[in-house]
């Protein structure tokens, strides 16, 4: 995957966009999540990006950003089909890196004691 195509999956799309992207997010991340867990090495980051998404406190166009990231994540056809051991992830690796550098500082504290809570309570959406 080069930059151009991170640049069309990350863009923060309209309202409308966001909207949809938001309901494919809250409904498949928690799932996704559980499968990946051991293939993501961030989870932790991951994890307060879904909390950030869904701030509102978070200015919109990172929240865009941000979900156009995690709707790749829970996407069941993508790049890489995830169905494959270990590189099936690897697109989606790649996408939210990108995201986060492109977000970098506005995923904050408060999103990873969420993220932390999540994680210990076995994945059980917070919030």
């Amino acid at each position: 995957m080069d930059d151009v195509k991170f640049g069309e999956i990350l863009l923060p799309g309209d309202e409308e966009e966001q909207e949809s992207q938001r309901k494919r997010v809250r409904k498949r991340f928690w799932p996704v999540l559980k499968r990946a867990i051991r293939q993501i090495p961030f989870s932790r980051d991951l994890v307060a990006a879904y909390f950030c998404a869904f701030d509102p406190r978070t200015p919109t166009r990172v929240r865009g950003i941000l979900l156009a990231a995690l709707a790749y994540f829970v996407l069941p056809l993508d790049g890489i089909p995830d169905l494959f051991a270990v590189v099936g992830f690897s697109d989606d690796v790649a996408v939210l890196t990108a995201a986060f550098a492109a977000i970098r500082g506005h995923i904050r504290e408060d999103h990873y004691v969420d993220a932390d809570r999540a994680l210990m309570d076995g994945l059980e959406e917070a919030g």
